[in-house]
């Protein structure tokens, strides 16, 4: 094993496996090229050579002062293709200036995708795409089952735009959605418009908020267990300054502290900043999502209908509003036009003991609960 060999394997003790495994296991030590003042590394291409420089170069040289009593200036290099084409000039000219979009994932190329007989005309495409983008398939849609490679192509062809100095956005459906909707309930389409309009290449995956918030976990080493991440995933919105402000705060947390993010660990750190959301709910907010998310109209909810479908969604909506603000029973009674509280009583018996007996009736509970309480104050 070469010094190099060694450093790497003390670095990978002191950053997560996911980093180690997408990153520094990328790396190979050129002992030839290295001198006692310099070590020189070589990865597979500019992106991953930007991001480890940005990040490790640091640390790296500081271990090589702390095994060897003499620390060195780090190089990175980045391996040379086979032919001497103009992408081999660029691929092998440093990276002076990181990516533009943080989500991308530096390690999907087209060196490293693996092609095969159901993924062979996506990536032919994928590829035409990123040599003449705008002038072919487009709009380039890709579809196909999980695991073919559908966010590997289409990151590949942002990385290669970002090579290029270009503009890209990479965002998902539930985000562009969710940010349509904002720009167009605020009348500012004009933001919107020139958002997306100025970027050279944008990527819409059908990436779910899940997978976005385990994507920031990695870029910002933050380990958290599944049942943290769809909780997360649950409380908050879209937004994507959100989601990375409270891994942030939960990181800190759990640093300050020394213990594991659990999933009561990650409620109690975040439940004050919820809480601010609860106190801007309004039954009104909560008679909009319930109508949404059940397929009625609000005026049907608070009509005197007796219907199977209706009648769930009024006592879906009388127990949230009971649980989520500060109304008493009267005045919900008097909201849903009732005599008296008596018939409120009732539906709160009525919920508790659904949700004692009838385990997909509380989930679809906790998931309406989880919406509004996440939901942004204009809108609630």
């Amino acid at each position: 094993m070469t010094i190099g060999d060694t450093i790497l394997e003390m670095l990978k003790e002191e950053i997560s496996e996911v980093e180690y495994n997408r990153y520094v296991k990328q790396m190979h030590f050129l002992s030839k090229s290295s001198r006692s003042d310099l070590a020189v590394f070589e990865v597979p291409n500019p992106l991953i050579a930007n991001w480890i420089k940005n990040r490790y170069a640091a640390k790296i040289s500081h271990l090589f002062e702390v095994k060897t009593g003499t620390a060195k200036e780090v190089l990175i290099r980045v391996k040379k293709a086979k032919t001497g084409t103009a992408k081999t000039a660029a691929a092998a000219s440093p990276a002076s200036e990181g990516p533009k979009q943080s989500m991308l994932n530096p390690a999907y190329t087209f060196e490293n995708f693996v092609a095969g007989s159901s993924n062979q005309f996506a990536y032919a495409a994928a590829k035409s795409v990123s040599e003449k983008p705008g002038q072919v398939y487009n709009p380039l849609f890709i579809y196909g089952g999980v695991g073919l490679g559908k966010t590997h192509l289409m990151q590949a062809i942002g990385n290669v735009m970002l090579l290029q100095g270009k503009t890209v956005i990479y965002t998902s459906v539930e985000q562009f959605v969710n940010d349509f909707t904002r720009h167009l309930r605020n009348q500012t389409m004009d933001r919107f418009k020139e958002k997306y309009r100025q970027c050279d290449l944008l990527l819409i995956d059908l990436e779910t908020k899940i997978a976005i918030i385990k994507k920031k976990c990695e870029i910002n080493r933050v380990i958290l267990g599944n049942d943290v991440v769809n909780y997360i995933a649950t409380v908050i919105d879209n937004n994507t300054r959100e989601i990375e402000g409270i891994l942030s705060k939960l990181h800190a947390y759990s640093q300050l502290m020394h213990q594991e993010i659990t999933l009561d660990f990650a409620k109690n750190a975040l439940r004050e900043q919820l809480q601010e959301k609860s106190d801007n709910i309004t039954i009104d907010g909560i008679m909009q999502t319930i109508a949404k998310e059940l397929n009625v109209k609000p005026s049907e909810i608070r009509s005197k209908k007796r219907s199977r479908n209706i009648v769930s969604a009024r006592r879906v909506a009388i127990y949230l509003a009971r649980e989520l603000t500060p109304m008493s029973m009267p005045q919900i009674a008097q909201y849903f036009g009732m005599k008296d509280h008596s018939t409120v009583s009732h539906t709160m018996k009525k919920i508790h003991q659904l949700l004692e007996e009838d385990e997909n009736f509380k989930v679809k509970i906790n998931e309406l609960h989880n919406k509004i309480t996440a939901m942004p104050p204009e809108s609630i």
